[in-house]
């Protein structure tokens, strides 16, 4: 076996940063043929958790916290993803010819230097093909975070109203009656084709754009026959720009700061949200996102670990013929840097370039029954390239990867028309063995050429299962399964199920649907896949169950008796429950109840807080109440017990991670952010400051001496701290805020676990579970100073007995900072500070990518106590 192959990708990576102390062990049957090893370099990509978690801190801009504001005024609270109010496609004939809007002209936009088309050039290159192109449909399917138009492109042969309505009909067949559909013979020989591009979703990986642009414009003009017969047995679906903030910009992530490509599990941004509508409308047989750049020319399928929840044996089937197809089409280009591409799957040891998450466009779309691929285009041209590179070979660099962004997507396209019919199939297939509650079949070693045990991921489907209604977070999951395409209904009257009683209004996911993989793989609690391979690239571990704060129950067998209805939209929640006259009570469960605070606040109700989990409002605002529960789904009850404190409207400093401060701006809390560099240049004024938040951004032992005495002050008056991570555990040793050492846990090791809650802060009515990433957890330090009583700091969630829920975390060495380690240990603590104040240190990740909405609260709960 030849080892250069197999520690390429991730593994390098990886081992380059230390996280690793041994060699992957990489399985025979996805080594390289004899003969077939690179020319160069092997593919190679950035660590998941990159510089954007821990070392750089957010600056707030208007557009992120419009964005983030717009949020509650919708009536959703945290995040906006609501049923049925996406993009869908319109009942009329083709073309679907839109004027699109055209965008003033923008000297800056990266892409320019790159001698490449610029985000303002796009609107009226598909306007001009739109007037000489009657194949050709473009509209705008959303706004981007900065508020630019997505586009979608459609290229297919003209269809009648009457000729497009059938095209919707057999399209909705296949899901809703597979059966049928496998028995419908004018289906088999009319349906057109679905193929989707998604292009520059990383907005400095520009040429996907430009390749599909090229294609875009050969199909519409091209005049040869075989061209115009192609279009009239197929659809071509591109979305030319998936981050034309990021393209502008040239920055990875979207106008908000999001990695949109680790957002489809979540939909917390605007352009996922596009693209997961489009998949839906569209029902794309193969998928192609373009990215860059590997070094060598990369192209999926990926390695194992496989999704558990894919119909895989589907999916190899075709993906596998697919990408060498396009490996093929690269080398005919000629380029010396085109001679080969890496096929993971082919070609990678287990673990160095996995499908495991469901956050990647590709694996996302495999579950909306789609052949997806991620296509990596080679020459670097971003990041430092960009500003080191002469203009000439970073020119000649983007040529070539259009060359090969433009080839893939034709070799794609050829692919999918000369293999409709088992691609028809195989959709058709998926969604039957949903609807049947069939298990998935065993794949046999040999299935396709390196198929082995390595690769055999499967999960047994639950019957169904089971949301009580009543509670925001309830709502916000419901609502989300919808979006999404997974089938809910609501149960017309009460009834029992494996004992327990359940209410009239109690929401139930069947699991006989067609996109059954996608409802579990977003609801069951995962896997623990640390023993199975060495080291993994992204998140391992989630579950919408265990960490958005919705009660959710399993019927692993019994599927529910009770009539039921259909649900395109959760039921309000909101609600008053008290005498008129009485005070009214709210408890700090979820993150809509945070902003319902916040918002009383910033309206002038003198809200009084209880407890660190519990706030009261007076019964002269409960008009203030009523809207708010209104539009938030909150409950008030009438309140007993101690009147409590006043609290006012924190005053929140923050060095945090972009995804943080949207969560936080979710939730209402305005954030002033700060960071090592505007520190240092004297632009920070903490002395109107309630509390510093401190996890990305900001080293007090790189602060100077002006900075420094501006942070001590703000300790020395009893301001409040709260750190999150690596940079907040450096910040609290280095300013001694409270005597607590973290120990950390390997920087790749991810996933659910389960806590226990202690405290009276954080602790208090928080999940049984949490999420952390590059885990720590907290010992004493020794240290001792004026305000320090005891050991220093209480308490608040320790990791439990065996903390490990699902995800991959896998110890420094033998017997150290693994999960056994971590186990009974201190997660999250609180204490006082030597100046009087309070703070809060998490060794959990309770803001993570704006996902585990049900951990809100806690961090919030944080903050309000900090500040008091």
């Amino acid at each position: 076996m030849d080892l250069s192959r197999t520690l390429a990708g991730l593994g390098t990576a990886l081992l380059a940063t230390a996280l690793l102390t041994g060699p992957a062990h990489a399985a025979p049957n996805h080594a390289a043929p004899a003969g077939s090893g690179p020319a160069a370099t092997p593919s190679t990509r950035d660590f998941g958790n990159g510089a954007e978690r821990n070392d750089i801190a957010a600056v707030a801009s208007g557009t992120a916290a419009l964005y983030s504001a717009k949020a509650g005024a919708q009536g959703t609270g945290l995040g906006t993803d609501q049923a049925g109010s996406g993009w869908k496609p319109r009942h009329k004939g083709y073309p679907r010819q839109t004027a699109l809007p055209v965008y003033p002209v923008n000297p800056e936009d990266r892409s320019i230097k790159l001698g490449l088309v610029p985000y303002h050039e796009i609107a009226p290159k598909l306007n001009a093909l739109q007037k000489v192109s009657n194949r050709v449909s473009a509209e705008v399917v959303g706004k981007s975070a900065g508020g630019r138009d997505l586009y979608l492109v459609t290229v297919t042969a003209p269809e009648s109203a009457a000729e497009a309505a059938r095209q919707d009909r057999w399209r909705g067949l296949i899901e809703d009656d597979p059966r049928a559909a496998k028995r419908d013979r004018a289906l088999k020989s009319g349906y057109k084709t679905p193929v989707w591009i998604n292009a520059n979703i990383h907005g400095n990986e520009w040429e996907g754009t430009d390749g599909a642009l090229r294609v875009i414009e050969r199909l519409a003009t091209a005049t040869d026959a075989a061209t115009k017969s192609f279009l009239g047995r197929s659809r071509v679906y591109v979305t030319v720009t998936n981050n034309p903030d990021g393209r502008i910009a040239g920055t990875r992530a979207n106008g908000a700061g999001f990695d949109i490509n680790r957002d489809h599990a979540t939909s917390s941004q605007p352009e996922s949200r596009a693209v997961r509508d489009v998949v839906i409308g569209t029902q794309p047989f193969v998928m192609l996102d373009e990215h860059g750049y590997t070094g060598t020319t990369l192209i999926e399928p990926a390695t194992p670990p496989h999704g558990q929840n894919y119909e895989y044996d589907l999916y190899i089937k075709h993906a596998l013929p697919n990408a060498e197809g396009m490996e093929a089409a690269i080398q005919k280009l000629g380029y010396a840097e085109t001679t080969r591409a890496d096929i993971p799957f082919r070609d990678y040891a287990p673990g160095d370039w996995d499908d495991w998450p469901p956050i990647f466009t590709p694996m996302y779309a495999i579950y909306q029954g789609a052949i997806g691929h991620t296509v990596e285009i080679p020459l670097q041209v971003n990041n430092a390239a960009y500003t080191s590179l002469p203009v000439e070979e970073l020119r000649r660099r983007s040529a070539v990867n259009t060359d090969v962004a433009a080839a893939t997507i034709e070799a794609a396209l050829t692919y999918a028309d000369t293999n409709r019919t088992g691609l028809l199939a195989g959709q058709i297939e998926q969604f039957r063995r949903g609807w049947a509650g069939e298990p998935s079949p065993t794949i046999p070693d040999g299935f396709v050429p390196g198929f082995g045990p390595e690769d055999r991921y499967s999960t047994e489907f639950p019957r169904a299962y089971v949301i009580p209604q009543g509670t925001p977070a309830a709502a916000r999951l419901v609502n989300h399964l919808v979006a999404h395409d997974i089938r809910v209904t609501r149960a017309r009257h009460s009834f029992a199920l494996n004992g327990r009683r359940y209410a009239a209004g109690t929401y139930l996911v069947d699991m006989h649907q067609p996109k059954r993989g996608l409802a579990n793989v977003l609801l069951e609690a995962g896997r623990d896949i640390s023993d199975l391979v060495p080291q993994m690239y992204d998140i391992s571990g989630w579950s919408h169950r265990l960490l958005w704060g919705a009660p959710v129950d399993i019927s692993r067998t019994a599927a529910p008796r009770v009539a039921s209805s259909p649900v395109t939209r959760a039921a309000p929640t909101g609600s008053v429950e008290a005498p008129r006259g009485r005070d009214l009570s709210l408890t700090l469960r979820d993150g809509n109840d945070v902003r319902a605070v916040n918002e009383l606040l910033n309206l002038g109700v003198k809200v009084r807080q209880t407890g660190a989990s519990t706030v009261v409002v007076p019964a002269e605002a409960r008009g203030e109440a009523a809207s708010v529960a209104k539009t938030l789904g909150v409950r008030f009850t009438a309140a007993r017990g101690p009147e409590g404190a006043p609290i006012s409207p924190p005053v929140i400093a923050g060095a945090v991670a972009a995804d943080e401060l949207f969560a936080l701006q979710e939730m209402g809390f305005p954030v002033r952010t700060v960071s090592t560099a505007s520190l240092n240049a004297g632009s920070v004024d903490l002395s109107g400051v309630d509390t510093l938040i401190v996890s990305s951004g900001l080293s007090y032992a790189a602060l100077n001496p002006a900075a420094r005495a501006v942070v001590d002050g703000f300790l020395a008056r009893g301001g409040g701290v709260v750190t999150r991570g690596a940079t907040g555990a450096a910040f609290n040793a280095a300013a001694r805020v409270l005597p607590a050492t973290a120990v950390a846990g390997r920087g790749d090791a991810n996933g659910v676990v389960t806590v226990s809650n202690e405290g009276s802060v954080v602790g208090a009515g928080s999940l049984p579970n949490s999420f952390v990433y590059s885990p720590l957890w907290f010992v004493g330090s020794g240290f001792v100073g004026p305000g320090f009583v005891g050991p220093g700091f209480t308490v608040e969630q320790r990791y439990g007995a065996d903390p490990l829920v699902a995800g991959h975390w896998l110890p420094t060495e033998a017997g150290i900072n693994g999960p056994e380690q971590a186990a009974g240990q201190a997660a999250v603590i609180s204490g006082a500070t030597a100046g009087g104040g309070r703070a809060v240190l998490f060794g959990t990740e309770p803001l993570f990518r704006a996902h585990p909405k049900g951990l809100y609260a806690q961090f919030a709960r944080a903050l309000f106590w900090s500040a008091s």
